[in-house]
């Protein structure tokens, strides 16, 4: 099984940290985030990763060598200018089984998510595009009103909201890559938007294990101070 990790973005919302080391190499413990990545990758029977690489690529490129050290086979696709999170897909096409459906998840994701359950999942549903998701609540700050015209018929204080929320891990088939435009941005909702525009299936996977999302600082400085987590994403 192949899988693509998307690793070119800057980082921005990391900074500083992000200033001199690429978010993927950001120590988190005593490893880089992208050490889990991959060990996470290896223990789901993954053998192959291409890493999707842009800002400060050749530090990741000399940290992962050829992946040997990981157990797997590692290749490299290098943007030239930003491509959104789908648009790299179709740099790494000429590395990727032309039929066979593949993994891809973002740089900046730590999870034990069984990632071989999840292609089957995908192949079950017979879709060309899986998205993995978890719950995320969100608590308003306010007061929430219900209005008829003018009048107030009822009031909610500072409510919570569950939702379903994208977890930056997918499946994807290669007839879905197949609808990407050539060298031009594009986002992995707007791929969805396309799957189905053809009349595609995109499968929705929910992420039951450990995950986390380090996209901001407090993220990130939140889970390096969680003990127990860092040693449950170690476990072999």
């Amino acid at each position: 099984m192949k899988a693509v990790v998307l690793a070119g973005g800057q980082g921005t919302r990391l900074r500083p940290y992000t200033f001199t080391v690429p978010k993927p190499l950001l120590p988190l413990g005593d490893r880089p985030v992208l050490d889990y990545i991959l060990a996470q990758l290896s223990r789901c029977a993954v053998t192959e990763v291409v890493l999707a690489l842009g800002y400060q690529a050749e530090l990741i490129r000399a940290y992962c060598g050829d992946g040997s050290r990981f157990g797997l086979r590692i290749h490299y696709v290098e943007e030239t200018r930003p491509l959104g999170t789908a648009g790299p897909l179709r740099l790494c096409r000429p590395l990727l089984d032309p039929v066979a459906p593949f993994l891809v998840t973002n740089g900046d994701v730590v999870t034990r998510l069984d990632f071989a359950k999840l292609a089957r999942f995908h192949r079950d549903c017979d879709a060309l595009l899986t998205i993995g998701y978890v719950h995320h609540s969100y608590q308003s700050p306010f007061g929430i009103l219900e209005l008829a015209d003018e009048r107030v018929v009822g009031t909610t204080e500072k409510p919570t909201f569950v939702y379903p929320v994208s977890a930056g891990v997918y499946c994807v088939s290669p007839e879905a890559v197949a609808l990407l435009p050539a060298d031009t941005p594009t986002t992995m909702p707007e791929l969805a938007d396309r799957v189905r525009a053809g009349g595609g299936t995109v499968a929705a996977y929910e992420i039951k294990e450990f995950w986390r999302a380090l996209e901001t600082r407090d993220h990130f400085e939140e889970l390096s101070r969680d003990e127990a987590a860092l040693e449950a994403l170690q476990r072999p």
